[in-house]
């Protein structure tokens, strides 16, 4: 196969770390085709590369920026339609619209026409990757990981107790469900007990020894808000076994389920052994702050991530939009309320470059994809995504001015993007 090149013209905003991204601008971006796709040959000034590849197509995007896809690394797709409902609390929101929602994709026909629907949703915002979670239906997850493009681990949730008769399984079906979609989608399948209240400390225990064996992730919800974890404790006092366990971290450790392949959404409200216990496993928090945003904000109002107490503890961490906790799917504004919260609680140091940074390389990190794709160096995949270039002198100051707009109006960031390419080629555009 003869070596094809392509030439993408525009500035490039590339994140590097918590404290620093690079902006290029009038950049040009080679691109070299591989058996994976087209990959990042080489970035540089534009006046000099164009003319040291002279059969190179030319893909002309100036006053564009690019940006590596992004990374959501907690979302729920089968509750697309419930994120915009009232959320006057988080347990109240789940049963009285979230569950009765999931309840539609039993229907294959339902899950297929929203799963459809829903990953081009993805693409529009320029969301390349992450964890999804499905409801109970196995389907559901196949739907997913089938029509997603992008990199993405996904879990049918576990609801083997306390959940409503729409949305219950056995034990045996659930674990009977793990063990087939494991052994199908291998690591891209996530052992998902939707949370310890809902399934069986021996489910638990089980889908995660099964989950390790297959080399498979594991996610779950871990002290999301006061009330879930004053609701668990009580619960698992009456579990043979769990009466005299002391945290809720202590029930997901006791089960087996903590690790280096395991995501715990939300943990806001976590004690300092509890953090030690997350930091020694490995374990990752995926911080969804738009979800846990005050009501008025369309948020859950479930506390503010203390970001600097989680990395103090040696914790690892990146940012999703848990929809429909989160009211939009851009992680556009997934950044916008991870700043915003943090300056409104006077915490330094909640930079745009460093929500740039865990929307994009840090969740590649949490996957195992680092080496290939999460940000815009030379060898990485040339996953990316192109926005209207803002003006800046540095990277930080490009992306104030970008996201600066939308503040009053954050359904607008929806339409921010305006290409979208997975592996060098467009796959979504309004250009």
């Amino acid at each position: 196969m003869s070596t094809v090149y392509k030439i993408l013209l525009c500035d490039v905003l590339n994140p590097i770390t918590d404290k620093k991204a690079k902006l290029t601008r009038q950049a040009a971006i080679v691109l070299k085709s591989s058996k994976a796709g087209f990959k990042i040959h080489k970035i540089g000034p534009s006046n000099k590369i164009v003319a040291a590849f002279p059969g190179a197509t030319i893909v002309d995007r100036t006053g564009q920026m690019a940006l590596p896809g992004f990374f959501d690394m907690h979302f729920h797709w089968v509750q697309d339609d419930v994120r915009l409902m009232p959320k006057d609390s988080l347990l109240e929101w789940l049963s009285k619209y979230t569950w009765p929602y999931e309840m539609k994709f039993k229907s294959r026909k339902y899950s297929k026409e929203k799963a459809k629907k829903f990953s081009k949703e993805l693409l529009s915002v320029g969301t390349l990757g992450g964890a999804v979670y499905a409801s109970i239906h196995g389907h559901t997850v196949d739907d997913a990981l089938e029509n997603f493009t992008g990199n993405y681990i996904a879990g049918n949730v576990l609801m083997t107790m306390n959940s409503p008769k729409g949305l219950s399984q056995t034990r045996e079906q659930a674990l009977k469900l793990i063990e087939s979609l494991s052994a199908k989608w291998g690591k891209a399948y996530a052992m998902t007990p939707r949370f310890a209240p809902t399934t069986h400390p021996d489910v638990m225990k089980a889908g995660a020894w099964l989950a390790k064996k297959r080399g498979s992730f594991i996610q779950t919800h871990l002290s999301e808000s006061k009330d879930e974890i004053n609701y668990v404790l009580g619960l698992y006092k009456d579990h043979q076994g769990f009466e005299n366990i002391p945290t809720y971290t202590d029930i997901y450790k006791k089960c087996g389920m903590l690790g280096k392949k395991t995501i715990m959404g939300h943990g806001i409200h976590l004690s300092a052994d509890e953090l030690a216990t997350l930091s020694k496993t490995g374990t990752v928090i995926a911080h969804c702050p738009t979800s846990n945003a005050p009501v008025k904000d369309k948020g859950l109002g479930s506390g503010l991530f203390n970001f600097k107490k989680i990395e103090k503890a040696g914790v690892r961490w990146a940012l999703g939009s848990d929809i429909g906790g989160g009211p939009f799917l851009s992680m556009f504004d997934v950044m916008q309320s991870f700043v915003t919260q943090n300056k409104k609680a006077k915490l330094t140091g909640a930079t745009y470059t460093k929500a740039l940074y865990r929307a994009t390389k840090a969740g590649a990190e949490v996957l195992g994809v680092h080496k290939k794709m999460g940000c815009l160096d030379e060898g990485m995949l040339a996953n990316l995504i192109l926005v209207d270039s803002p003006k800046g002198k540095n990277a930080e100051e490009a992306l104030v001015q970008l996201h600066k707009p939308f503040h009053k109006k954050r359904e607008d960031y929806l339409n921010l993007v305006n290409e979208t390419y997975y592996a060098g080629e467009s796959v979504y555009s309004k250009i």
